[in-house]
């Protein structure tokens, strides 16, 4: 990953008959129960905080280090996998493998497409990777919150979608490959591999032309939340963001910083016309002599280091940005 940083109800002063309450009551608890249904048909009700929470302790536990070629970079493979055999059933599942020409050899890389039909023509994507840092392998560098608790998230949010299929555009949750730089310098080409192949590839297919939004989790799981103003991305995605924390009432949770530049796995496709939104809190613990980073690549960045509440305002802002943008 990328280097850059009430209302209140007059009193009436009347007294009630019993009866007249009692027709009062009749009338209105009808109406209070016939709220209608959102566009989108979303609610944040099943998908939670702690669950995503113990999906990433799952992850972690049967794939800690998941750089390219490592037994837990297969594991992860298969814990995806593993989690969605009903799409693979329906010819939902689709496995994007590709050969990467990286400075430390060629690797093989995959990424993950699971697609869930909506109702609408048009596409949102719902991406986080999955690895972690090849230069970063001879360390117990495990990324709890570089992509593992993202991975966690988008796990969470398409078995919501499984149980409530999409009623307005078509979702794709990417779990991209290759993200991560295979040198400590992050420059040129050497990152963000499973984008920039897809990008192409859906570019090649016409598919790029239907994508809506392109929405991107990285590192939004930190205890201490504060998801960043991203001058990448664009500007009326960030503004929807800023209205679907208000309505989640997470307002408090976004845009405390602004951040330049970022490079992450928006970046393919903000450059052929997608829109596109990072959702990224790249202010990761405390920043010493030691740590100039903060936990950010370090062996650190430990599940400890999160919290199931940070992970319920991901979900809850994924939900109502996808909400919001149904309604557009």
């Amino acid at each position: 990953m990328i280097e850059a940083p009430p209302s209140r109800v007059p009193h009436v002063r009347q007294r009630l008959t019993w009866g007249f309450l009692c027709a009062l009551l009749l009338f209105t608890l009808p109406v209070l129960a016939a709220k209608p249904p959102d566009s989108a048909g979303l609610t944040k009700s099943q998908v939670t905080g702690q669950a995503i929470y113990t999906l990433t302790q799952q992850l972690l536990a049967v794939a800690p280090q998941r750089f390219n070629g490592s037994p837990g970079h297969l594991a992860a493979e298969a814990f995806l996998k593993a989690h969605f055999k009903p799409e693979a059933a329906k010819g939902n599942f689709e496995i994007d493998e590709f050969t990467a020409t990286t400075p430390v050899g060629p690797q093989t890389m995959r990424n993950y497409i699971v697609r869930y039909p909506g109702k609408r023509d048009g596409i949102v994507v719902l991406a986080s990777h999955y690895e972690t840092n090849w230069w970063l392998k001879d360390i117990p560098f495990v990324g709890a919150n570089d992509g593992a608790c993202t991975t966690a998230l988008l796990i969470a949010l398409g078995q919501y979608f499984r149980a409530h299929p999409p009623q307005g555009y078509s979702i794709w949750i990417v779990f991209d490959d290759g993200e991560e730089s295979t040198r400590t310098v992050w420059e040129g080409n050497d990152n963000l591999y499973g984008t920039r192949h897809l990008a192409a590839k859906w570019d090649r297919e016409g598919t790029i032309g239907k994508i809506k939004a392109f929405l991107l989790a990285d590192m939004i799981g930190d205890k201490d939340l504060n998801i960043d103003f991203d001058e990448e991305s664009t500007p009326w995605l960030r503004d929807l963001l800023k209205t679907a924390a208000k309505n989640t009432g997470n307002s408090a949770y976004i845009y405390k910083n602004d951040v330049p530049g970022l490079g992450d796995d928006h970046i393919p496709f903000k450059q052929r016309g997608v829109p596109v939104l990072d959702l990224i809190d790249i202010d990761y613990g405390p920043r010493t002599k030691d740590l100039p980073d903060g936990y950010h690549h370090t062996q650190y960045d430990t599940i400890d280091k999160l919290s199931p509440h940070s992970l319920q305002i991901s979900a809850d802002l994924f939900l109502e940005l996808i909400r919001l943008i149904n309604q557009r």
